[in-house]
């Protein structure tokens, strides 16, 4: 095959497979931790409330403590890992074989629990795809319940016996790097990788993929872990949003106010990334405010009890120790600062014509992606569409505000027409069109290659909503 090959939007091959790839890898890393975020911030709360240094210290309680983090949270990660590859089952047998790589270790096993729940998952679904057809008829259940079983009890001592050592190895030795790494003051340059990452939407995958499980191992034993906020640290993007909100021109100094909102309280990373994308110079700013809050919390040895999701000045207030606020809070303020002064300088430079509409910014990335918008080609001379999925990658930010506004308008409009949001792993078989980010739209039609699909740039602001609701009026 030409190394050189490029797809039928002008996109380099090899390229966008390598991106797809990555994304991938990182959303079944994030797509274990994030539907268990619930339990680990009650872990965090209990462990903020009733440890020794806790807002109320209780012996009692904090017995609840370590039993939580060794064997709920691993287990959890264990079942959802088995259930993404083989539904229910795959999810029983996922956190039988986790127990076994939990059992005898003195850290929490999450790293083995990543390993061993699709690995179940895996396993099981080749065992019923071995017997599928081949059992008589009224033995079902027996073989159903006897499969799993044996399957589960032998992936166990496996884990116990010889993949649980292993891992425990490779989880103390990426403790210790971490250790070396803020030991040596090298921990705000971590920075440069992760904002970037986070622009391509690998931010679920960087933070509850990598960063939360050792981010919970520290805090277990210290009582709080600075990685939490390497990436969720709200203030490198509310300082671009800013700097656009000021110095910004058109629909994105419009839409600036509103976008800060959504970030800043509730959370809402992704809601900025059309802005550096649409100038991407500016990717130096969120660097700039990442290396500068990071450096900020390492000053005032700041760190979070637990994961902190999704990333909104009130979780991580949330989430802080007792006597922590002033220096979360200042290393948020340092890291908007620092972006907001590197952000209006390129703005302020920007020639009239070509900063801040994000109409026309849309344009020019299509020109640099190599991608072009297909919403109207795709809606003529198909089925009625009777339900739209919004999908992200973690399907519970962007996809849900684009959701609320598309429905907003489909409402307006009189349609009866479906309107919902999921993460692109959960995408249902009936969705008739798909909405994604330019970024996620090669994932999204390799998940559901029978739908139409439509690539937009702004979840909160698209031409292409009122193009569809017009084409749907049609239909």
């Amino acid at each position: 095959m030409n190394q050189h090959a490029i797809d039928k939007n002008g996109e380099p091959l090899r390229e966008r497979n390598w991106k797809v790839k990555i994304q991938r890898m990182g959303s079944h890393l994030s797509g274990m931790i994030m539907p268990n975020i619930g339990a680990f911030i009650a872990w965090g709360l209990i462990t903020a409330l009733f440890i020794p240094t806790g807002w109320l210290p209780n012996e009692h309680l904090a017995k609840l403590v370590d039993p939580m983090i060794k064997y709920l949270l691993p287990l959890l990660i264990g079942f959802t890992g088995g259930n993404m590859v083989y539904g229910a089952r795959g999810g029983v047998v996922g956190a039988t074989a986790t127990i076994g790589v939990v059992v005898g270790s003195d850290i929490p096993m999450f790293l083995g629990a990543m390993l061993m729940g699709p690995l179940g998952g895996f396993v099981i679904k080749q065992v019923d795809r071995l017997f599928e057809g081949k059992v008589r008829s009224g033995f079902e259940m027996l073989v159903n319940n006897f499969s799993a079983g044996i399957v589960g009890g032998l992936l166990t001592l496996a884990a116990y016996l010889g993949i649980g050592p292993v891992v425990l190895g490779l989880n103390k030795v990426l403790a210790a790097g971490v250790e070396v790494i803020i030991g040596a003051g090298l921990l705000p340059l971590a920075n440069m990788f992760i904002e970037p990452a986070k622009v391509l939407f690998l931010n679920n995958a960087i933070n509850h993929g990598i960063l939360s499980p050792i981010g919970v191992e520290q805090a277990a034993k210290a009582g709080k872990s600075v990685l939490f906020l390497l990436e969720s640290n709200p203030g490198p993007g509310l300082g671009i949003l800013l700097a656009y909100w000021m110095f910004g021109k058109g629909m994105a100094r419009q839409s600036a106010p509103g976008a800060t909102i959504i970030h800043f309280l509730g959370g809402i990373h992704e809601i900025y990334f059309p802005y550096i994308l649409m100038k991407p110079l500016l990717i130096l700013s969120a660097i700039g405010g990442g290396v500068a809050g990071v450096f900020t919390f390492t000053l005032f040895d700041a760190g979070l009890v637990a994961v902190p999701s999704p990333g909104s000045i009130f979780a991580l207030l949330a989430m802080t120790p007792r006597g922590g606020y002033v220096g979360i809070l200042s290393g948020v303020l340092v890291a908007a600062a620092v972006s907001f002064l590197i952000a209006s300088l390129f703005l302020k430079r920007s020639s009239g014509g070509e900063a801040g509409d994000l109409e026309k910014a849309t344009k020019s990335m299509e020109a640099i992606k190599g991608k072009k918008s297909t919403a109207a080609s795709m809606l003529s001379s198909q089925n009625p569409v009777r339900k739209i999925v919004f999908a992200c990658d973690a399907g519970m930010g962007s996809s849900a505000m684009g959701a609320s506004v598309l429905k907003n308008k489909v409402n307006k409009a009189g349609l009866e027409v479906e309107v919902t949001n999921t993460s692109i792993s959960q995408l249902p078989e009936d969705a008739d069109l798909v909405i994604t980010h330019k970024n996620l739209t090669d994932r999204a039609k390799e998940k559901l290659p029978h739908a139409r699909h439509i690539s937009v740039d702004n979840f909160l602001n698209s031409p292409e909503y009122d193009a569809l609701i017009s084409r749907l009026k049609e239909d």
